[in-house]
């Protein structure tokens, strides 16, 4: 991928190093109370996670923060840099497309942090990868979890991990259009439903992410290679594929991101049209 390798975003707060407080008082969610709490805040409509201890880092809108001095290293800075540029494009490119959906765009922060973290989602730790918190409306990300993408999951390449990101963004699209709130409300509605909403939810990000790979081709980002690179991640990361590799019996009604054919497929569907609108996951 084509990028200013100078790009700094205000976007992007750095809490590397600083690790999750802790002993701070309150109370600790895991990601699994984190999604207890988030419907239990839908049925009740009051935000219970503020009944928890959601960390440190400043609040949406402030500026981005810095964490204290760490020893210089180049390969991991140039990686800051790519992640800054890549939140930019991508929020920049829903800047310029949301408002044909009816609402304005809001900016998302990301957060880069190591091994773990306080949220307004509640504790989170690397080990669940890459997520987006509505809590807080921030993108959240270890980037140790690139270096697992390339050799656990076995899909290297800088724009497999601009895909990453700009399905996490997608996610932080879906809040701002009520769609990840109508899911939410559904899910608590419908338990039964729960897994196949979330998959849904997920597929939509893929294919938001898809849209935005189609406007670095048409502005001339991409290089050869790339779109497979992020085809190869889509596919990789399907629950079908982690199961196979985790030594267990592949049972789609557990899944809540997709297959790997279903999460190749709807990234293509963005690719293909460029349209968001394009992008419905709830109606097929």
């Amino acid at each position: 991928m084509r990028w200013n390798q100078d790009h700094q975003s205000g976007d992007v707060i750095d809490a590397r190093g600083q690790g999750s407080p802790g002993g701070r008082g309150g109370l600790r969610l895991g990601l699994g109370g984190v999604v207890i709490v988030g419907i239990l805040s839908v049925v009740f409509r009051t935000n219970l996670f503020a009944l928890f201890d959601g960390g440190a880092l400043p609040s949406p809108g402030t500026s981005a923060a810095r964490a204290p001095q760490r020893a210089a290293n180049p390969q991991e800075d140039q990686q800051v840099r790519f992640v800054s540029f890549v939140l930019d494009d991508v929020q920049d490119n829903w800047t310029r497309i949301m408002p044909a959906l009816g609402r304005p765009y809001r900016r998302a922060q990301l957060v880069l942090f190591t091994d773990a973290i306080d949220t307004g989602c509640g504790a989170a730790d690397s080990t669940i990868g890459p997520f987006y918190c509505p809590a807080d409306q921030r993108v959240y990300i270890d980037l140790g979890f690139f270096r697992e993408l390339r050799s656990r999951f076995g899909a290297p390449g800088d724009f497999a991990q601009a895909y990453v990101l700009a399905h996490e963004v997608g996610h932080h699209a879906q809040r701002l259009l009520g769609i990840e709130e109508r899911t939410r409300q559904a899910q608590a509605q419908n338990p039964s439903q729960e897994n196949e909403l979330s998959v849904r939810l997920e597929l939509q990000a893929d294919c938001f992410a898809g849209v935005w790979a189609k406007s670095t081709q048409q502005r001339n980002l991409l290089e050869s290679g790339d779109l497979e690179e992020a085809l190869a991640a889509t596919a990789a990361v399907g629950d079908d594929r982690i199961q196979r590799s985790a030594g267990r019996r592949v049972r789609p009604e557990t899944w809540t991101h997709g297959s790997a054919q279903q999460r190749e497929s709807w990234f293509r569907r963005g690719w293909s049209s460029g349209d968001p609108q394009q992008c419905d996951t709830f109606s097929r």
